[in-house]
C-alpha cells in the first residue's frame, strides 16, 4: 500500500495525485464515491452499470405528477388481483 500526501487549499479542496488517478482509471468528469468511517476517507469509482442508464428515460411531463402515477399503479395492481379471483 502506498501513501500519498496532498494539501487542503483555501477552498477546502484537495488534488488527487495523478498516479492515483491512473491506478483507478479515472478521467476528468468521472464521478467518485466518498465514504468516511472511523476517521478514514475512502474513494471508490462507482459501477459504470449503475450510472449507464442515468437520465436515459425522459419524464412525460415536468414536473412528474407522482400522485397520478401512483394511482395508475394502484389501479393496475387492483385489476390484476381481481382478475386472479
Amino acid at each position: 500500500m502506498q501513501e500519498y500526501e496532498t494539501t487542503i487549499n483555501v477552498k477546502w479542496q484537495i488534488t488527487i495525485p495523478q498516479e492515483i488517478l491512473r491506478l483507478m482509471h479515472l478521467s476528468p468528469g468521472d464521478k467518485v464515491l466518498l465514504k468516511v468511517a472511523d476517521g478514514t476517507l475512502q474513494i471508490n469509482k462507482p459501477s459504470s452499470k449503475l450510472l449507464a442508464g442515468f437520465g436515459a428515460v425522459n419524464p412525460r411531463q415536468k414536473p412528474e405528477n407522482f400522485q397520478v402515477i401512483r394511482k395508475a399503479v394502484e389501479n393496475g395492481v387492483a385489476e390484476e388481483v381481481v382478475s386472479e379471483i
